[in-house]
């Protein structure tokens, strides 16, 4: 009886192990994912199904928002677009811009003043500044917002500012602070706040929601002020944890604050069903300095991607701006786990002779992670990209600057997650001066750096090493 019942067990095991390997290959995801989840669920049948009904349910088919609604969402941003006079787009950038207009209808923004803040001591002042001087409304979309000493710091402000009249939103993805206990969000909804969370995993939807999570740091101000960046609001942005924390965000005042605004909205309709389409979070921008209103062209599109979208926006930019590289390409990020496309284009740019510099944190926050991403490196490197270790502290942050020409800078990470999963937010600059100094910033953190190549153990690992990398790299697709 007993042997009788352990086939029956195996024999279903393995019928629901073949339908997860058929359900796997029938989504048509890149080869080398289906691949990397058919070895897990073949190899370790148990593990394998709990992690593919937890993360591996592909999602892109789905519509988040109604395209009625999206195109309400855009009506008040399309019209500030229209209003634009002597809008002019490089021609070297023409075709990026049209990719993004194309493909989830981002507008171009001129008239812009971009300020870059690198750490928590520059960006959390200046916030708190702004959320002093707002009078209308305060619009906050974060992955995470902790419960500490710096998140008490701006619920106070924000809570203060939604008691003398002024509308406060606040979205938080679900997954991100899953730390933060309830009663944290619950003191700022009886402060007058409107907290919702991002795709909240209850069962039974647990397992449909909780790979797919938003990513994005948004906040808008009034209309008038908006930013967008790699920082979340929590206080090792400004202590670190074990090291100081490296990151970047962007302050933006004019034009492309229209785009920080429709993507928060978007978003809010998604998790409150309010159609927000009042003129009034699209309202003229601000004279600066009590001087002349911003006349530059200083051009910016906000473009976001998530797991819902028919094609990886960002991605699809990232691939563009390498390959149409003339003279360099310099990119900062936390994590090097680059899909099939993104790695093909870095090598391809890198050997046709473009000055491809990468620049990592030495010692990462997430070690597997860290181990994965090693022969990644290694393999860029052979083909040319110089690799350059952050050494002094911990690298989170997100950008790219080519060509003294354009920089990109946001919540994408260069892996798999961040242009497959996540629903992430990136601002692309269209400006001469933002890029060299987003460039500067570069080179103002690779002093404090060690090539790749100074590393002997790094570059020639021992057997051990190197079978451990590649075991991890096979789960890179899943990371």
């Amino acid at each position: 009886m007993q042997s009788l019942l352990y086939i029956i067990g195996v024999t279903l095991m393995w019928a629901v192990v073949a339908t997860a390997v058929i359900h796997v290959v029938m989504d048509n995801r890149q080869p080398a994912k289906t691949m990397a989840w058919a070895l897990v669920i073949i190899f370790v049948p148990v593990i394998g199904l709990v992690f593919y009904l937890f993360f591996g349910i592909s999602h892109r088919k789905e519509r988040l928002v109604s395209q009625g609604s999206l195109d309400q969402l855009t009506k008040r941003s399309m019209l500030s677009f229209v209003e634009q006079e002597n809008l002019r787009v490089p021609e070297r950038q023409k075709q990026l811009v049209d990719l993004f207009v194309n493909q989830s209808f981002s507008l171009p923004f001129k008239d812009n003043q971009i300020d870059i803040m690198t750490d928590g001591y520059a960006f959390f002042p200046e916030l708190l500044k702004d959320i002093a001087r707002a009078r209308h409304h305060i619009h906050i979309d974060m992955y995470i917002f902790e419960d500490d000493a710096l998140g008490n710091l701006i619920a106070d402000a924000l809570i203060d500012k939604a008691r003398a009249g002024v509308m406060v939103r606040i979205i938080y993805d679900d997954v991100g602070c899953w730390k933060v206990k309830h009663r944290f969000f619950e003191r700022m909804r009886e402060g007058g706040i409107e907290v919702a969370a991002y795709l909240p995993v209850r069962f039974p939807s647990f397992t449909s929601k909780v790979n797919y999570r938003n990513h994005r740091k948004l906040i808008v101000i009034d209309g008038v002020t908006g930013y967008i960046g790699g920082m979340n609001i929590a206080l090792r942005y400004v202590k670190g944890v074990g090291q100081p924390w490296r990151d970047t965000m962007l302050r933006i005042t004019g034009g492309a604050v229209y785009g920080i605004q429709r993507a928060f909205l978007i978003d809010w309709y998604f998790v409150d069903r309010t159609l927000i389409t009042n003129r009034d979070y699209y309202p003229q921008q601000p004279i600066v300095n009590s001087q002349q209103p911003i006349a530059n062209n200083c051009l910016a599109q906000i473009v976001t991607s998530g797991p819902t979208n028919p094609y990886p926006e960002i991605m699809q930019g990232f691939v563009r701006i390498i390959l149409a590289a003339r003279r360099y390409i310099y990119i900062e990020t936390p994590y090097f786990l680059p899909n099939e496309p993104v790695l093909f284009a870095l090598k391809t740019a890198a050997m046709a002779g473009v000055d491809i510099r990468i620049l990592c944190p030495r010692r990462s926050d997430a070690r597997f992670t860290e181990w994965a991403s090693r022969s990644y490196l290694r393999e860029v490197y052979e083909a040319g990209v110089k690799v350059y270790l952050y050494d002094a502290g911990f690298l989170h942050a997100k950008m790219m600057v080519c060509d003294d020409s354009l920089t990109t800078c946001g919540s994408t990470n260069v892996d798999f997650r961040s242009f497959e999963n996540n629903f992430e937010a990136n601002a692309f600059i269209y400006d001469e001066g933002t890029a060299i100094r987003m460039k500067n910033t570069f080179l103002r953190d690779q002093e404090h750096a060690i090539l790749l190549s100074d590393l002997p153990h790094r570059i020639h690992p021992s057997f051990k090493k190197r079978l451990w990398e590649s075991l991890t790299r096979l789960m890179s697709p899943l990371l």
